[in-house]
């Protein structure tokens, strides 16, 4: 637990729907007429009903569903959402936003996660979230929040490959999609982020990957300690 003094504490200000650089993805704010056609594609591949699960949508197959949600999330501001960009290839394979944006104390969350077949489990699904934890803590943010369903197995197993601490259940947090939920929280606080960000940096560097593109040393290797 933290004992700084934060009387001279001001706050931040809000993320801007400005482009994030990566190595090998970008973060682009969201926009139909750049993004429609490749995020479509990734959003409705094979295997969307799993991608959706968790998620407050319904699985967008439709291509009118899409452009309707896509028309809304591009103009809001929380969430703010961002088109996850292959580098390589120019095409959005995922989606993921900025939410539940507290300036005044510094407290600011990834969610609305969607990365699609030819992102997920992959190097640049990892920078996607290095990047944002970076211009968060970059910007002044005190606190970086990541939750789930308490249900949904891979993402818990994500924050924590991630450098997440899980900070407890909220029981009966939530009704999505006509269930219940009971929502896992996770966090990194700006104390915790040179140290994690160390660890992203080293594992995302080229040299860590082989020919083939598989991990030399995993991130969970490269992660300190935590404290007991």
């Amino acid at each position: 637990m933290t004992d700084a003094n934060l009387t001279d504490w001001a706050g931040v200000q809000p993320p801007r729907r400005e482009t994030i650089h990566g190595r090998y993805v970008d973060l682009e704010p969201l926009e139909p007429r750049r993004h429609s056609d490749s995020l479509f594609a990734a959003t409705s591949a094979s295997g969307s009903d799993d991608r959706f699960r968790y998620l407050p949508q319904t699985p967008q197959t439709a291509r009118a569903d899409f452009d309707e949600w896509m028309a809304t999330a591009s103009e809001t501001a929380d969430p703010l959402f961002f088109a996850v960009v292959d580098r390589s290839t120019g095409r959005a394979e995922g989606r993921q936003a900025l939410m539940r944006i507290d300036a005044n104390n510094g407290v600011i969350e990834i969610g609305n996660i969607l990365w699609g077949p030819a992102l997920s489990r992959t190097r640049g699904a990892t920078e996607a979230l290095f990047l944002f934890a970076d211009l968060a803590f970059a910007s002044g943010y005190r606190r970086f929040e990541w939750k789930c369903d308490d249900d949904n197995v891979p993402s818990k197993q994500a924050a924590t490959r991630f450098g997440f601490t899980f900070e407890g259940l909220f029981r009966q947090h939530l009704v999505i999609k006509g269930l219940n939920r009971d929502t896992a929280w996770f966090s990194i606080i700006d104390t915790e982020w040179p140290s994690l960000r160390a660890a992203f940096v080293q594992w995302l560097d080229e040299d860590n990957f082989d020919g083939s593109g598989a991990q030399k040393v995993s991130l969970s290797d490269l992660m300190p300690a935590r404290a007991q």
